[in-house]
């Protein structure tokens, strides 16, 4: 690594710019001088490529060479493209070795919520859930009657939050669609960060209250009630109930003391978003680092964003278990290359422009840097999305690429603190679960200081080590799970962020 450049691997063919480079620069290490500007973040060949010719980096194919590339030109979109599909060694688990867990005595702890059955939470919220978008403002209007200081008497409540969604009718009442969209709304209800919940309806929806209650085996009673608006007799009746619940459940709710408990208890979801060149350098390997850590320690890290492993996939199916396992992801591979096929899409459809702009050209590329968040330990399962999350290591949830839909899915299978990196600056955040946004670039984290809660440029200076981010990772993470607020729970976010996957066609 150098001030002007970075080389991930002594066998690529391009480097990454640490600084913007003007013409004429010497990349370091080297006798090859730039020939066009290249913006901090983006490649630049070190070798000559010919037109077909594999891009290597990471020492991994990102694409091929759409003309001839010469020794010090920018690689970017205008001269690197997918090239027709190459094969992958998916070597089911080849590389699989048995992971070093930390003695029970001797793991880490937080300061964490038992509830009754068992379960920790990180987080005290009650929630209102709706079935419909047709109930959604009669959710939020119940939420509302809690803001201000109208909890003030119960500190230990850490809100009333509505996640609404726009879905729920005009589908079918079988299916895939249906079926994933009740395992959404039961997975955040069963979810132990939640305390209490109201689930609400209208009454006519297809995605019926009552449906949802007995084909997810959800236990109504104390603390989860239903409500449909028109049953009740319209939507002021409603809120006025929904309202008088949840004031009778406050001190109740209020009624918890965090103790330690062994970080073994933690499910962390793994996202990026608004990605850039330095995000496979800087956040996603610290990141990975900190799930190793959290791995051998007992806990459970989900990587998702089925969209964002393409092409990278086989770093993942390597590390299985066993072939079934292995076997599962490349399945969903092939069932999203179908449905991009069917709907007229393509793959690389991703990255977006802004991933463009922060340097990353391919989803090759860019699924090569996100996988880095999933660190090295061996791979344990594959779910469906919003399926519950129950085995222990690195697990993988079938998800969208789009962030609010993936992160969705991975709470409602139990992730109870989530991790964001972004070079772009996204903003997100997912009640009830915290959020913490992971700046890959030191520019990127002073910019935008409230809503970034760790800095990883630190890496791509020399100022820091993989591990020693990766370690900062993990501590925070651990603070975070222990109570203390996220630059994006500060802010309030987190509720308009719920989005189920509308997997169906809308009728």
């Amino acid at each position: 690594m150098a001030s002007l450049i970075i080389r991930l691997h002594p066998a690529d063919n391009v480097v990454v710019a640490g600084v913007d480079l003007l013409p004429g620069v010497t990349l370091p290490g080297s006798d090859v001088a730039c020939r066009t500007p290249v913006p901090a973040g983006h490649k630049v060949a070190v070798q000559a490529i010919a037109a077909g010719e594999a891009v290597r980096k990471y020492n991994q194919v990102i694409g091929f060479a759409t003309q001839p590339i010469a020794a010090g030109e920018h690689v970017h979109v205008h001269n690197l493209g997918m090239g027709d599909s190459f094969e992958r060694d998916h070597a089911f688990g080849a590389d699989a070795k048995p992971t070093a867990l930390v003695p029970e005595a001797e793991r880490a702890t937080f300061q964490g919520i038992v509830r009754p059955d068992g379960r920790v939470a990180t987080r005290n919220y009650i929630g209102v859930l709706t079935s419909v978008n047709c109930s959604a403002t009669a959710a939020r209007m119940v939420a509302d009657a809690f803001r201000g200081d109208a909890l003030a008497a119960f500190p230990n409540v850490d809100g009333v939050v509505a996640l609404t969604h726009g879905y729920g009718c005009g589908m079918g009442a079988k299916g895939d669609a249906i079926e994933a969209l009740r395992r959404t709304i039961a997975g955040y209800a069963r979810h132990p960060n939640f305390a209490a919940v109201l689930v609400l309806g209208l009454g006519c929806e297809v995605n019926q209250v009552d449906h949802l209650v007995e084909a997810e085996k959800l236990a109504v009673g104390d603390r989860l009630r239903t409500l449909s608006i028109q049953e009740i007799g319209g939507t002021p009746a409603a809120v006025r109930e929904g309202v008088r619940w949840i004031k009778e459940l406050l001190p109740a709710v209020n009624d918890v003391t965090r103790q330690p408990v062994p970080v073994s208890h933690l499910t962390l979801a793994l996202q990026c978003g608004g990605s850039d060149g330095y995000s496979g350098i800087t956040a996603n390997p610290a990141l990975g680092y900190a799930v190793d850590l959290l791995v051998r320690q007992g806990g459970t890290a989900v990587l998702s964003e089925t969209p964002e492993v393409y092409g990278a996939e086989h770093l993942l199916t390597r590390r299985a278990v066993g072939p079934e396992v292995g076997r599962k992801l490349v399945d969903r591979i092939a069932w999203w290359e179908d449905y991009t096929t069917r709907t007229g899409g393509e793959m690389n459809n991703n990255p977006s422009p802004g991933n463009k702009k922060g340097g990353l050209t391919t989803i090759l590329e860019k699924s090569l840097g996100a996988v880095a968040k999933a660190g090295t330990t061996n791979l344990v399962e594959v779910l469906r999305y919003g399926e519950p999350i129950t085995a222990k290591g690195l697990v993988f949830m079938d998800t969208p690429g789009y962030d609010p839909v993936s992160a969705t899915g991975q709470v409602a299978g139990g992730a109870n603190v989530l991790c964001f990196t972004t070079g772009r600056g996204s903003v997100f955040g997912c009640k009830p679960t915290p959020s913490l946004k992971l700046a890959t670039n030191t520019p990127l984290f002073r910019h935008m200081p409230d809503d970034m809660d760790i800095d990883c440029g630190t890496i791509a200076t020399g100022d820091e080590t993989i591990e020693e981010v990766g370690r900062r990772i993990f501590d925070l993470i651990v603070e975070t799970a222990s109570g203390r607020k996220s630059k994006s729970e500060e802010l309030g976010f987190g509720s308009d962020e719920f989005t189920p996957w509308q997997m169906g066609a809308v009728m």
